[in-house]
């Protein structure tokens, strides 16, 4: 769905991004790496919020910057850390904004945009709070409603910011069993993530240091699992439980003598 050539990017004068080359298709895709590695900037250069400069984003085989805002919009839908949203619209009203990528400013939405909405308010367990304003929302609940809203443009590609912020645990699970269905829908769903054990549970992971990219495979590979342990300076361990699935462990060396 989307590839990245040669991609470099300064920002004040200072290397953010450096030498990535990948491609990404259906399927989770979960951006990992320490603080200021470059998740954050690559995510929203894929999104084309940012130009590199060298290299180049292609989507569906087209370079970006080619392609017209209406274009990009009904083939990537992006989702920011800190989701931008008016306190003044409803749930409903905030979500259905997802199908202006189909309908432009003026269009009306008929039948089958209502139901994209109900389907994608349904699938994030928003739409019990149809009505209330966005302000009457705690931030885990504003963060399910932008979810929603992301879901109703119906973008094959979904660019996600850490998606999981201010969701307590039972919603994260919910949203990481939702990123498995939308994979095996031949989705693509692409997120940043800073918890691993989340992280984990995606079918790739891409490794990212300083900008660079220092591992690229799926959860099981002992090759990445070395490679998150490297890029976090060994503070974390990755191990298997007893259900199979992988988790981060802290590595804890405290010196508690007085």
């Amino acid at each position: 769905m989307i590839g990245v050539r040669d991609l470099q990017l300064q920002l004040g004068g200072r290397a953010v991004l450096q030498d990535l080359n990948f491609d990404i298709g259906a399927g989770w895709t979960a951006i990992v790496g320490p603080n200021g590695a470059g998740k954050s900037t690559l995510l929203r250069v894929l999104a084309g919020l940012l130009a590199p400069q060298r290299g180049r984003v292609l989507l569906g085989g087209q370079a970006l910057t080619t392609l017209r805002p209406l274009q990009r919009a009904r083939q990537l839908a992006w989702m920011a850390q800190q989701g931008e949203s008016s306190g003044e619209l409803d749930v409903r009203q905030t979500v259905a904004l997802g199908r202006i990528a189909h309908l432009g400013l003026a269009g009306a939405p008929g039948p089958r945009d209502d139901a994209v909405v109900q389907a994608a308010m349904a699938r994030t367990e928003c739409g019990e709070w149809a009505g209330r304003r966005l302000h009457e929302l705690s931030g885990g609940e504003r963060q399910r409603v932008l979810l929603a809203r992301v879901l109703a443009t119906e973008a094959p590609l979904l660019l996600l910011d850490e998606p999981t912020t201010h969701l307590d645990a039972p919603h994260q699970v919910a949203l990481a069993r939702l990123f498995r269905e939308l994979a095996r829908e031949r989705r693509g769903v692409v997120t940043v993530l800073h918890d691993l054990a989340i992280a984990l549970r995606a079918d790739r992971v891409l490794v990212l240091q300083q900008g660079r990219l220092q591992a690229d495979g799926a959860p099981q590979d002992a090759a990445l699992q070395n490679a998150l342990e490297q890029v976090f300076d060994h503070a974390i361990h990755v191990r298997r439980d007893a259900a199979g699935h992988l988790h981060p462990s802290l590595q804890l060396d405290v010196d508690d003598a007085d």
